[in-house]
């Protein structure tokens, strides 16, 4: 499969994973204008986003439609559409690309919910390996004390479509107890740098930068410090 092998292109692609509330969108969000002041091709994508399946995938959603299985092909759609029209050309232009999720946010929440973790990763087997993959890792109970100082959770973030719990807090728990722990057994296998996303932005910041800028040497990028 294509997504086990090096892709061997000009760019470079970096993505960050994690549960919600993990704070790796925010992190993303201050890298990509710290690689923007220093590096001019930057591009950013992000999970369902495509404008091919995205709309159809949020009507369903809100018609609470969807099945775990046709949850995933849906997003595995969106992913295709994206990979070919934003993220491979984007690669062989020589850009950096910033993807805020990528296939293992499928791995972890499809198989969370019963999908098939075999059939899941081959349907992604066409998929493009990252040069880095960040994996904000925060305890569940964290996550949802952030979510929830703004907002409750929502239908399928909760995994209230499986039915575990009547409680929208509790069924929350424990859906994403089961990605969290799929998230953790993809460490070794995929390579994923853990983050412990329980310190300061700051420091998350740092940290994440210290990574980036060592795998944009490996690929020809030197960012000088200010």
């Amino acid at each position: 499969m294509r997504f086990e092998k090096n892709h061997n292109l000009p760019g470079t692609l970096i993505c960050v994973e994690g549960i919600d509330g993990s704070g790796k969108s925010t992190q993303l969000a201050i890298l990509k204008e710290w690689l923007s002041e220093t590096v001019n091709d930057v591009i950013f994508t992000e999970w369902n986003s495509s404008r091919l399946i995205s709309q159809t995938t949020k009507l369903a959603k809100k018609r609470s439609q969807l099945s775990p299985r046709t949850f995933s092909l849906l997003h595995a759609v969106d992913f295709a559409d994206r990979l070919e029209h934003i993220i491979l050309p984007a690669l062989k232009a020589g850009f950096i690309v910033l993807a805020d999720r990528y296939v293992y946010t499928a791995f972890a929440r499809d198989v969370a919910r019963g999908v098939d973790a075999s059939w899941v990763r081959n349907m992604y087997g066409f998929a493009i390996k990252p040069d880095l993959s960040v994996y904000f890792k925060v305890p569940v109970d964290i996550s949802l004390k952030r979510i929830c100082a703004n907002r409750q959770p929502k239908f399928y973030e909760a995994g209230m479509d499986l039915k575990l719990s009547n409680d929208p807090y509790e069924s929350y728990r424990i859906f994403q107890g089961r990605v969290v722990y799929e998230y953790d057994r993809m460490i070794d296998e995929y390579d994923l740098v853990k983050m412990d996303a329980t310190k300061t932005i700051h420091e998350q910041q740092i940290k994440f930068r210290k990574i980036v800028k060592k795998v944009l040497k490996n690929k020809g990028i030197e960012i000088a410090e200010k």
